[in-house]
């Protein structure tokens, strides 16, 4: 039974028990996919320049080494969101031509590593392509997944991989939380990234 047909049958089933009579669910919007050949009339400078204008917050996703890789796997990821309560999802965007997302893929777990405010120049160095990222950087394993559970962060969420969809340039990662804390100092801050330059909370 779709969704439409479920709204259907909850309010048959409250019109029956004398409940009083429920707002009518309204019609589901009629969806399409954008075939290749339509291009939004949107710059992309300017894309990135108003989108730019939404502070968000900063982390970092790893994931543990396979059996065919000799260190684990990370990159500095600002798209990031809560997805869901019941289950618990997250999601985060990834770029298709990542080199780092089908070592994440092959993992089928992550971690993700809310970055704190002093935790910049960190950012910076997951996000270059190539280098040991890991180097000098004190980690531990994240208890279900054995992600690298990076030191001073704000918070972390040990995820196993749920659901990938396509979004453009970009992959729409879901992950289904196994385990989750945050830092015992409550007055650790996060950081943020706004109009392409960190921001501090205070």
């Amino acid at each position: 039974m779709g969704h439409a047909g479920m709204a259907a049958a909850a309010v048959r089933y409250l019109r029956s028990t004398g409940a009083p009579a429920p707002v009518e669910a309204l019609p589901r919007p009629e969806l399409r996919c954008v075939r290749e050949d339509e291009r939004a009339p949107v710059d992309q400078t300017e894309f990135r320049r108003v989108l730019g204008n939404f502070a968000t917050g900063v982390t970092v996703i790893t994931a543990p080494a396979t059996t065919s890789e000799s260190g684990p796997a990370g990159f500095a990821c600002q798209s990031f969101s809560s997805l869901s309560l019941d289950p618990p999802l997250i999601a985060f965007m990834v770029g298709r031509t990542s080199t780092t997302w089908p070592r994440i893929a092959r993992a089928g777990a992550f971690c993700v590593n809310v970055l704190s405010a002093d935790q910049g120049e960190l950012c910076r160095a997951f996000a270059v392509s190539g280098a040991d990222k890991f180097t000098d950087v004190p980690y531990d394993s994240a208890p279900v997944s054995g992600s690298p559970r990076l030191a001073g962060t704000v918070a972390w969420i040990d995820c196993t991989v749920h659901a990938v969809h396509t979004g453009g340039d970009h992959l729409i990662v879901v992950g289904r939380v196994d385990a989750l804390g945050a830092a015992t100092d409550g007055d650790l801050a996060p950081l943020l990234f706004h109009k392409g330059r960190f921001l501090r909370t205070s």
